[in-house]
């Protein structure tokens, strides 16, 4: 059996701590990106979401490639979608209606989504509007159970492996140029509407987990250069950061910019040449928040919307600068206690946060 590679755990949980932090400030930007609550903050705390938007979900999308990599040899493909259907799909679409309605409620409550006529619309409707429209970071497992049926379907398709003997002759310089196919992959299959569903870049992430990232040899390479790598990754961090600071980081002309997806790879790539460097390793704490990663992820957004509301809304404090602060501390003590309670009914830690009994 091969050694579980921690520094993939490590990658994920990281990960999620910064998409954690992003919400915090999204939630308050005054960069013209929509979100649930209707109150700006402080400008320059936009530069945040700025430095951590454009790579946070297409990282979270490679590990996911690589994590598939992996459960698919001990899985057969239909083992391995049941256990996607049940333990991130069905959460995914219970949890839109168990609380996403609440970030739909907030959206109406700040921009009254039905133009003064909610009074005459039945309170089922209205449930339904709430929670279709509050689906939040619910998004990342319908896309991610979708690039799970892609690689099945891939696999089935390609059953000499002839694409993995291909991407196992990938080189360093090649592996940065790979760059062009993402910046390419930022233009297609966007969903106009909900425009978190950025289909042809995320799918695109999750392929080259599954068959690049998951290389030990092109892993160790990074390795080798994980450290001048790391430091032209935060280089091009910073120049991205000011470069861009004050512009909508959720518009298409942000995220289909060159220099936008220029910077998504560097991150992608120095981040597991580090980890695999310094991070291949657990302990109490780092297996706490991998057995807690999807739960955290699935519940945490709520739970800012819910804080940032009563803040605003009921305590309004003088200076703003502590609604961030309250905001951060807040989800970091009440967020791992509302995940135990959960964990702990036997009906809601199966539907909504896809736990089960493994052998």
């Amino acid at each position: 059996m091969q050694n579980r590679k921690h520094y993939l755990d490590n990658i994920r949980w990281i990960t999620l701590c910064f998409v954690i932090l992003y919400h915090v400030f999204y939630i308050f930007n005054s960069s013209g990106v929509v979100s649930n609550i209707g109150v700006t903050g402080i400008k320059e705390f936009d530069s945040i979401c700025v430095f951590i938007y454009p790579w946070i979900m297409c990282l979270l999308f490679v590990v996911s490639g690589v994590a598939t990599k992996y459960s698919l040899k001990n899985k057969t493909n239909k083992e391995f979608i049941k256990d996607r259907a049940k333990r991130i799909l069905i959460p995914s679409l219970i949890g839109i209606f168990a609380y996403g309605w609440i970030s739909g409620w907030t959206t109406n409550y700040y921009n009254d989504i039905f133009a003064g006529n909610g009074n005459m619309i039945p309170s089922l409707i209205k449930y339904i509007i709430y929670s279709l429209i509050g689906i939040g970071p619910l998004w990342y497992a319908h896309v991610l159970f979708v690039a799970s049926l892609l690689i099945v379907l891939i696999r089935k398709i390609d059953k000499k492996q002839k694409l993995d003997n291909l991407f196992n002759r990938i080189n360093l310089p090649i592996l940065i140029l790979l760059f062009l196919l993402v910046w390419g992959s930022s233009y297609i299959l966007n969903t106009p509407v909900v425009t978190v569903y950025r289909w042809g870049i995320y799918l695109l992430m999750f392929i080259f987990g599954y068959y690049i990232f998951s290389n030990d040899s092109i892993i160790e390479r990074l390795e080798k250069i994980s450290i001048p790598l790391g430091i032209i990754t935060l280089i091009i961090g910073i120049v991205f950061t000011i470069v861009n600071y004050g512009s909508n980081f959720g518009s298409d002309e942000f995220l289909n910019n060159i220099f936008t997806n220029i910077y998504i790879w560097f991150v992608i790539l120095s981040s597991f040449g580090l980890a695999k460097k310094y991070l291949n390793f657990d302990n109490k704490f780092t297996k706490y928040m991998n057995r807690n990663n999807f739960s955290f992820y699935v519940l945490h957004y709520t739970l800012q919307i819910v804080i940032a509301f009563v803040l605003v809304e009921y305590i309004k404090l003088n200076n703003f600068i502590f609604n961030y602060v309250i905001l951060i501390i807040g989800t970091i003590i009440i967020l791992p206690i509302i995940t135990e309670i959960l964990r702990k009914i036997p009906l809601a830690n199966k539907l909504l946060l896809g736990i089960s009994k493994r052998k």
